[in-house]
């Protein structure tokens, strides 16, 4: 069976838990095909993050190739979640709050959506920041005291960059007041566009440089005689699990998406055919172009945006701008507007609305300063991307021993909107096995984050934290399943 029977808002009304971005999607509009799953990837995959994500692998001593795989051997790690994750959205036409009900009662659902909001709040932050300082950049082509402003000792960015980085989060807050079909443009002209921008600077360095430079010709620094030899899986553990971390949110709420789903080939397949390939392909972009970049201009430049602002012609420069401007909102509605503001929603569904919980979210994005977490690229894999990994690999690891091990893909749908029904209020078992999967990860991240002294703190706990995804995965499945089966018997 591909899809549960459908209900509608059948025995939901008046339900406090039930609101019309909730509710199951009907069967009737379900109509997601696997071009649909694809070009959604395809999407999101292809934004500046993705293109400057091999920088810091390099930068750690990596050749060109050993970046490469390490990105696309993650992704293809995090498919497998994503795909299973997806099922329960496809088959029921539920949202991943709805879908958490299961596992962490009516009630305790509250608890992984808001960790995962929080997350995704973290992430449009960090987007809107790159398109906003993307505007300032290009801007400081025609204006040079744009680019010559000196920062804000209070915020470490200049005023004009504050600026830009608020006039583009303004344009997220219009579309967010629009509703979420407004995106639905966006994301169709927006995957083409941005492969089509890379492809081009991928031609013009090779045109330029006569070929792709040095760095696809640079060894790796963990090779025999090379300055860190020896010690590749030292940073090869911790970067995989930095590369699964990237897209670990989106393998949470894909039901977000699979909900629209016709079947569940459609998000298989259109999932298989867009996350891995795009993220490889557009990071060897990036490899590639910086590495020309060597030759051009005599030095590296991993930043598009910087090597945009190389050009001098006036044209070049405004479309460049505004097909990044258009990529980056559409990937930031998608990525990380759509889970956060459900989320949200799932706190007081009669209260919150999605475009209410798109305000959170956008508010909650500018108060973290989101340029101090891209400003250190060890930084930005150590510690957000492996910290906020070993908080969502156990959220991953407890929904799919519920729903696949211990419910066989069956839940009752009504009793997901009654807060008096089979899941109501707290389930203890999945907040304490949630509980026990962060609580090996601590240590490590405080270390990474300087709260505490390595030596107060055991190596292996410190050392540990580099495989945080995994342990916080296997450690909430297993004890999922021990607990449940201790409380079911109790």
């Amino acid at each position: 069976m591909t899809h549960a029977p459908a209900i509608g808002n059948q025995g939901l009304e008046g339900s406090s838990l039930s609101n019309d971005d909730l509710d199951p999607v009907p069967a009737s509009r379900r109509s997601w095909t696997v071009w649909n799953f694809a070009a959604l990837w395809i999407s999101m995959a292809a934004c500046i993050p993705t293109y400057m994500l091999a920088s810091s692998l390099i930068g750690g001593g990596m050749n060109w190739w050993q970046a490469i795989l390490t990105i696309f051997l993650g992704n293809l790690i995090v498919l497998i979640p994503m795909v299973l994750n997806a099922h329960a959205g496809t088959r029921y036409g539920i949202p991943f709050p709805v879908y958490c009900r299961a596992a962490f009662g009516t009630l305790g659902a509250n608890v992984p959506a808001l960790l995962r909001a929080l997350v995704a709040c973290g992430w449009f932050g960090i987007q809107t920041w790159i398109g906003g300082n993307a505007i300032a950049q290009i801007l400081g082509v025609f204006v040079p005291s744009v680019a010559k402003a000196a920062p804000i000792a209070a915020l470490g960015i200049s005023a004009p960059q504050l600026a830009c980085f608020l006039f583009f989060w303004a344009i997220n807050m219009w579309v967010i007041h629009r509703g979420i079909h407004t995106i639905r443009v966006l994301l169709s002209i927006k995957a083409p566009l941005l492969i089509a921008l890379g492809l081009a600077l991928l031609w013009w360095a090779y045109d330029r440089a006569g070929g792709f430079g040095p760095m696809l010709s640079q060894p790796s620094a963990f090779d025999p005689g090379q300055p860190k030899a020896g010690q590749f899986f030292s940073f090869f553990v911790p970067a995989l699990t930095g590369m699964i971390g990237f897209w670990a949110t989106l393998s949470l709420n894909i039901p977000d998406f699979s909900r629209y789903a016709r079947t569940q080939r459609d998000q298989v397949i259109g999932q298989a055919i867009g996350l891995p390939p795009t993220m490889a392909l557009y990071a060897f972009i990036g490899v590639a172009v910086t590495s020309a970049t060597t030759i051009i201009y005599g030095e590296t430049i991993w930043d598009p945006v910087a090597v945009l602002t190389k050009f001098t012609n006036p044209v070049v420069l405004i479309v460049a701008m505004l097909a990044l401007c258009i990529a980056t909102l559409a990937t930031n509605i998608a990525a990380n507007v759509v889970s956060p503001a459900n989320d949200f929603a799932h706190l007081a569904p009669r209260r919150i609305s999605f475009r209410t919980g798109g305000y959170i979210t956008g508010v909650i994005g500018v108060l973290i300063m989101p340029w101090k977490l891209v400003t250190d690229p060890s930084g930005y894999i150590f510690t957000w991307l492996v910290g906020y990994s070993a908080l969502l690999g156990p959220i991953a690891g407890i929904l799919i021993a519920d729903y696949f091990i211990i419910r066989r893909t069956e839940l009752d749908l009504i009793a997901l909107y009654d807060p008096a029904g089979e899941y109501c209020g707290y389930s203890i078992p999945g907040l304490a096995a949630l509980t026990l999967a962060v609580l090996p990860n601590l240590p490590g991240f405080c270390v990474h984050v300087k709260w505490l002294s390595p030596s107060r703190v055991p190596h292996f706990l410190v050392s540990s934290y580099d495989y945080a995804w995994f342990i916080g995965f296997a450690v909430a499945f297993a004890a999922y399943l021990v607990l449940h089966k201790c409380f079911r018997a109790a």
